[in-house]
């Protein structure tokens, strides 16, 4: 049984209101209402669970009757739960909708990944350098860490919701932070190869031109886009259903932070067809990600609408 906990403070004069539509609707449960008990905002404290197929629905109404702005509203996923009342519900009545993501959390989750502290241009940076390393020295298993170190994913996703909801300033920042980050990194990467270079740490191999790794970072195909059209869908859906463990795989199948280490790689041992090569990939997936974002999350809003409206009930936004 998927539920989520809702905790509102209520303005007095809209509490009669709030109530009213949640105790009138079928899928809230343990609704609690506490007159005059909260403080900063000042009102009415009001708890309840929602079924999580339900809860865009009832979000909709109270953020309708302006609660998160003269009041607040709180969502927390609950855990578990021993409802006999409420599994009849789920199970009876909402059916396929028992699954809908609940798109307020959803947002707020995407939201938070696009919020751009030092630490985000700090793990980009040291996943470059891991990037170089494993570049240099032909280990897959380092490109890996690599790719699992950086946080690029959070503000390409973020960049997909601002262009998703109009958001200028959003998509503005998560393109200006991507920008400089992998600038950033790409700098710090070619200083380092400069160094390898110079002291002649470099593998043999390397040095030959061997460079297996590199070849497959340097070589956008086909099979880069197909594989990034199918990361950006995994990565859409995992996010919307909370599938961390698919987020992560993602995470490990787009060359973004590779072909930006491979760039400052290439360019420290005057590779440039190479870097060139590398850029491309780099653009490619960016693009790619952002685009396929983009469409995944309407798709999926309209799918849950359409089943909404089959089951009779608005689930989706």
């Amino acid at each position: 049984m998927e539920m989520i906990h809702v905790r509102l403070v209520s303005p007095v004069d809209l509490t009669p209101e709030a109530v009213g539509l949640l105790a009138g609707d079928r899928y809230v449960f343990n609704l609690v209402v506490l007159p005059g008990s909260a403080q900063s905002p000042d009102g009415d404290a009001v708890e309840c669970d929602i079924l999580t197929g339900a809860a865009n629905g009832v979000l909709r109404k109270l953020r309708e009757l302006e609660l998160d702005r003269r009041g607040s509203i709180i969502i927390e996923p609950v855990e578990m739960a021993f409802s006999g009342a409420a599994a009849e519900a789920e199970q009876k009545q909402l059916g396929a909708l028992a699954h809908a993501p609940v798109w307020e959390e959803v947002e707020a989750r995407i939201r938070a990944e696009g919020t751009y502290l030092p630490s985000f241009y700090v793990y980009l940076v040291i996943a470059g350098v891991i990037g170089a390393v494993g570049i240099i020295t032909n280990s897959q298993i380092l490109i890996v860490a690599a790719m699992v170190v950086g946080p690029e994913y959070g503000a390409i996703t973020s960049v997909a919701l601002g262009i998703d909801r109009g958001n200028g300033t959003r998509v503005r920042q998560g393109l200006f932070a991507l920008t400089a980050a992998f600038l950033l990194a790409i700098v710090v990467t070619f200083l380092f190869s400069l160094a390898v270079r110079g002291f002649g740490l470099q593998p043999g191999a390397f040095e030959l031109g061997i460079r297996p790794v590199s070849t497959l970072i340097d070589a956008p195909n086909f099979f880069s886009v197909v594989v990034a059209v199918l990361a950006g869908i995994v990565g859409i859906m995992s996010l919307t259903q909370a599938r961390t463990s698919a987020l992560l795989g993602v995470f490990i199948s787009v060359t973004t932070i590779p072909a930006a280490a491979d760039i400052g790689v290439s360019c420290a041992f005057s590779s440039w067809s190479e870097a060139r090569g590398s850029l491309v990939q780099l653009l490619l997936n960016i693009v790619l990600l952002i685009v396929i974002g983009v469409l995944t999350l309407r798709f999926q809003r309209a799918l849950w609408q359409y089943i909404s409206r089959r089951s009779g009930r608005l689930g989706g936004r």
